[in-house]
């Protein structure tokens, strides 16, 4: 069991360092891009291309961890104003919540990823790039967001501090 948790957390660290790198990445190729056409050159038609398809990697690769480490953007306004006791109880049933929607969405997600797979789809524009090589990171993605999410429904943690405010 311990050998599952580590594969996992493992998992878990190198999607988030794929989704940083990505990140660089698209840094790298805005700049590239602006500087080119400033030198009146036509950027790559594919350095576009790459860039919006590093978003999804980005956004989708990191969310599992962002979950975990509280990251994602939430308003505590109400949570702040409840007693310890009912505010451990929407917490919980917030996050049961998250995990059902990323459960529904993990679902959907493997369906459309074993569609691009039947069909052998393709994104055609600078490139042949697979479909499924961009459509596999939600099922991936929200099934680890869902159990990301389970840890606060029954973990000693937490999503919600009690503390007014928004936190980033």
């Amino acid at each position: 069991m311990r050998l599952l948790f580590r594969t996992y957390d493992t998992l878990l660290y190198v999607m988030a360092f794929i989704a940083a790198a990505t990140l660089v990445w698209l840094m790298v190729s805005v700049v590239l891009s602006v500087a080119m056409r400033n030198l009146g050159v036509q950027p790559w038609a594919w350095l576009f291309t790459s860039a919006e398809y590093g978003l999804l990697y980005m956004a989708m690769l990191g969310a599992p961890w962002l979950v975990r480490e509280k990251g994602h953007v939430h308003i505590e306004l109400v949570t702040a104003a409840l007693s310890p006791r009912l505010r451990r109880i929407v917490s919980r049933s917030v996050a049961a919540a998250c995990v059902a929607v990323s459960l529904i969405l993990a679902w959907y997600g493997l369906e459309l990823l074993l569609t691009n797979l039947e069909r052998n789809d393709y994104d055609v524009r600078a490139y042949f790039y697979p479909r499924w090589l961009l459509t596999i990171t939600f099922p991936v993605a929200f099934s680890f967001m869902a159990v990301e999410f389970a840890r606060f429904v029954i973990g000693p943690d937490l999503m919600h501090s009690g503390e007014a405010g928004i936190h980033e």
